[in-house]
């Protein structure tokens, strides 16, 4: 295990990335656990962070002397405080090309940030750490995802079906570490001072912002919006700010981590697809803090968490391709026809669905969306999934190679 309570799947990768690599990359949302599993990957490695304001302002003023200075094998945690120092660990790793001899952690996608690719390009190993997973919660070694490549999900029919319980628990309590101590108002009060701090704190490192007020009015907004198509105009409305505004704090919200732009699939014989992404929350907990949606609300009328378990779904599945194949794509099906599919997973020209449902109990047009990707996939069509609610697994007949899938088999 690489912290105190669950295991971080990624880890293996990480060490094997040091063993050959100048200089590994490990992006994800602050408090997501980056230093703890740095700490864990070679406890002999200094390690030195830019929240220390002295540090930050002594690496600003002489960034040259301050690399020159640093010991043979360290930690730099929050470098997207100092990008302007990674020119200079550039050269430095140019002069002296040893394997493993920086570790960089990131609350923002370097890769997003002006000028920053070039300074590492063909030097550096990018890894992203997601907050936990439900597979790392449970301490389970079952993914979902890889028996779907691999075409081992097979029906498991049991004598009473029922309806799945406590999945609103697990997409309230979200995957931060430090929330996941906590319950009930303790974890909400965490989750709502945690946006307050990456307003104040973290939007200024990356992006120059009259009112960080308004970033956050967006956000709680996403929220109430995930798992929709992206229609900024109307966000922007919303707000009270312009398009052009709301496209830049969109940006800055992806350079955090905060929520993901999932974008529509497309296909070259295809005229009638949807090109708009979709918008999600990455974290379903914070979401659910900032939306007041609590586990209570899973069997009202008036709460539709249905887009919540959608992006709850998405978040696990693009998780846990950061341990099992770290190049699929990612991306969204939808027509003129308004026929959908939420996730489309490709290895190259292979071609994977996943739909995702709340009730435990389906109808014979619950697979249309599955049928009609697998219809503009033709021969790269491999099979699919429709998660829901209920505890049995058995084979869908709209598509090829597609099983209805209990919601708790993506942990276990």
């Amino acid at each position: 295990m690489t912290d105190t309570l669950h295991p971080r799947y990624i880890a293996p990768l990480i060490r094997e990335a040091l063993s050959d690599t100048p200089v590994v990359c490990l992006l994800g949302p602050r408090q997501s656990g980056k230093t703890t599993l740095a700490k864990s990957l070679d406890p002999g490695r200094a390690y030195l962070t830019f929240d220390d304001s002295s540090l930050l302002s002594n690496a600003r003023n002489d960034p040259t002397g301050f690399v020159r200075s640093l010991p043979e094998r360290v930690t730099l945690d929050e470098v997207q405080r100092i990008p302007e120092l990674l020119p200079v660990l550039k050269a430095t790793v140019d002069e002296v090309r040893k394997p493993g001899r920086f570790i960089l952690t990131g609350s923002a996608n370097l890769l997003l940030l002006a000028g920053v690719q070039e300074s590492l390009a063909g030097r550096v190993e990018i890894i992203y750490l997601h907050p936990l997973s439900e597979q790392e919660k449970r301490h389970s070694k079952f993914s979902l995802l890889q028996a779907m490549l691999d075409g081992s999900v097979k029906p498991a029919i049991k004598a009473t079906p029922k309806p799945l319980a406590g999945i609103a628990d697990v997409i309230v309590q979200g995957g931060y570490p430090e929330p996941n101590a906590r319950s009930g108002a303790r974890a909400l009060k965490w989750h709502k001072q945690y946006v307050n701090s990456l307003l104040q704190r973290d939007v200024a490192d990356i992006a120059t912002i009259r009112d960080v007020t308004e970033v956050g009015r967006l956000l709680e907004l996403l929220a109430l919006r995930t798992a929709s198509l992206l229609n900024t105009s109307s966000l922007a409305t919303e707000v009270g700010i312009r398009r052009e505004t709301a496209e830049k704090y969109l940006t800055i919200l992806e350079h955090l981590f905060l929520v993901r732009s999932l974008p529509a699939w497309h296909n070259n014989k295809a005229k009638r697809l949807i090109k708009t992404p979709k918008i999600h929350i990455v974290d379903t907990g914070l979401a659910c803090a900032l939306s007041g949606l609590n586990a209570n609300d899973w069997n009202s009328y008036s709460k539709d968490f249905g887009p919540m378990l959608e992006s709850f779904a998405v978040q696990q599945l693009i998780c846990q391709a950061g341990w099992v194949d770290r190049d699929l794509k990612f991306s969204h099906y939808r027509d003129k026809d308004q026929v959908e599919v939420d996730l489309v997973i490709e290895q190259g020209r292979k071609v994977w669905g996943v739909e995702v449902k709340k009730s435990s109990s389906l109808h014979s047009s619950d697979g249309a969306g599955l049928a009609r990707l697998a219809s503009q996939a033709g021969s790269n069509w491999q099979g699919g999934m429709l998660l829901y609610g209920g505890n049995n697994c058995y084979a869908l007949s709209a598509a090829e190679n597609c099983f209805v899938v209990p919601l708790e088999r993506l942990w276990g």
